[in-house]
């Protein structure tokens, strides 16, 4: 089910999203934190994970590949992105905090792109869950990098997938 996502901007550098998952709190984090999870539902339509590795404690990484899977999607079929997230925080299963990499396949980041740190908080709401994630950048112009490559649009269609794949499991 598509919601909207309602992107808001603070301070220039903060991007916020809300989402609500119809699926218990412990859950939806154990979707967020679990390679055998992330790698059903990371992404953009049309784009799998054929690497996935979580390291779930402060210190640890997370490290992925997306790969575009859609010949619909043009020049970006086979295209490969990688990252590598850096946990900070973790306390489940009501928050989460990494600084989020573009990387290689060696897990060695790009420095020339932007970091995200991002902070997710995971809230019991009747009938479900509210995540909430708070991406912060260290310019303007690194959050207008981020835009402009169509994070908000992307992250719509990856939340909807983690939407898909909780209803699914709960079948």
């Amino acid at each position: 089910m598509t919601q909207t996502l309602n992107p808001q901007i603070e301070n220039g550098k903060e991007l916020i999203l809300q989402r609500f998952f119809k699926a218990p709190r412990a859950l939806v984090f154990e979707a967020f934190t679990t390679a055998e999870h992330l790698s059903k539902w990371w992404g953009p339509r049309g784009w799998d994970i054929p690497f996935c590795t979580v390291d779930l404690r402060p210190g640890g990484k997370w490290h992925y590949c997306m790969k575009c899977a859609d010949r619909d999607q043009g020049q970006f079929f086979g295209m490969e992105s990688w990252g590598l997230a850096i946990y900070e925080e973790i306390i489940a299963p009501e928050r989460l905090v990494y600084t989020d990499y573009f990387s290689d396949a060696e897990g060695n980041i790009n420095e020339s792109m932007p970091s995200t740190l991002s902070t997710l908080k995971f809230e019991e709401v009747t009938g479900g869950t509210l995540v909430t994630t708070r991406a912060s950048y260290q310019t303007e112009a690194a959050l207008q990098t981020v835009m402009d490559m169509g994070m908000v649009q992307g992250i719509s269609q990856t939340w909807d997938r983690l939407d898909e794949h909780l209803i699914a499991l709960q079948k």
